[in-house]
């Protein structure tokens, strides 16, 4: 079986935002899966997805704290016109990554005990973003 949904996912603040909730509710056929695989992709280049704790949300602000260690704004960035947190948050994509890969079984997501689905929002303002689910597998 092959499923694909898109989500259409609110604005959110800039920062790191649990979305594995909303994920596994877009896709209630997920429960009929024995075994298989979900790929969750995001289209835009100035956010991104990642797989990590979702019980402390002081994780998501030194995630947030890391980035712009990493990624600062003050660098002598040439594409600035959309604004100074737009190049450096193409970066942060980049590094962060499109797209996150989750194993199915028994009709559920195979995340650990601790993991959790991130939007990484890099800009100030952005707008809505963009997520393609495709699952893929066996049911029974």
């Amino acid at each position: 079986m092959w499923i694909q949904k898109k989500l259409r996912l609110p604005a959110m603040s800039r920062g790191f935002h649990l979305i594995t909730d909303r994920v596994t509710q877009a896709v209630p056929e997920l429960s009929s899966m024995h075994i298989g695989w979900m790929q969750v992709f995001i289209q835009h280049t100035s956010a991104s997805l990642t797989i990590n704790e979702n019980a402390d949300p002081d994780v998501r602000v030194d995630f947030e704290t890391a980035m712009n260690h990493a990624v600062p704004e003050s660098l002598p960035y040439i594409h600035t016109i959309e604004g100074p947190d737009d190049m450096p948050a193409h970066v942060k994509a980049s590094m962060m990554g499109a797209s996150v890969m989750i194993p199915i079984a028994d009709g559920r997501l195979q995340l650990g005990t601790w993991q959790g689905i991130y939007l990484c929002e890099h800009r100030d303002h952005a707008g809505g973003r963009n997520v393609v689910i495709t699952a893929m597998g066996e049911t029974g």
